[in-house]
């Protein structure tokens, strides 16, 4: 049977911190409790930034919740402010720069319940 529940606990016990924020992965086929897409929630700290990379295999959805970004996505730079959605195609190399006074926080949806991950 499939998973249909991953709690909170569950979540946050199996997030990765890193200096820049954090990432806590909420459904993919990994979890076992989605097999089309992958779920998660991204903080990146006041004044940091994530480490570039693409996503080979998937497109990437980030909806931003609260503060405020600078997303390079390829040679293109964009200004997310909260309730802003960025979609990432396959490939295409970005990171995300935290300008805001606070902590930004984002949902991310990949279009696969595997991602794939390769730094630049």
């Amino acid at each position: 049977m499939r998973r249909v529940l991953y709690t909170a606990a569950e979540a946050e016990a199996s997030a990765v911190h890193e200096e820049w924020g954090s990432l806590a992965w909420k459904a993919s086929a990994n979890i076992g409790n989605a097999e089309g897409l992958t779920l998660g929630r991204v903080l990146i700290r006041r004044g940091h930034k994530n480490p570039r990379h693409t996503h080979n295999t998937t497109e990437e959805v980030l909806y931003l919740m609260r503060g405020r970004l600078r997303h390079t996505l390829g040679g293109e730079e964009y200004v997310l402010e909260a309730g802003d959605t960025l979609r990432i195609p396959p490939g295409v190399y970005h990171d995300a720069e935290n300008i805001g006074e606070e902590d930004a926080d984002m949902v991310v949806v990949y279009a696969s319940g595997h991602r794939d991950f390769q730094r630049e």
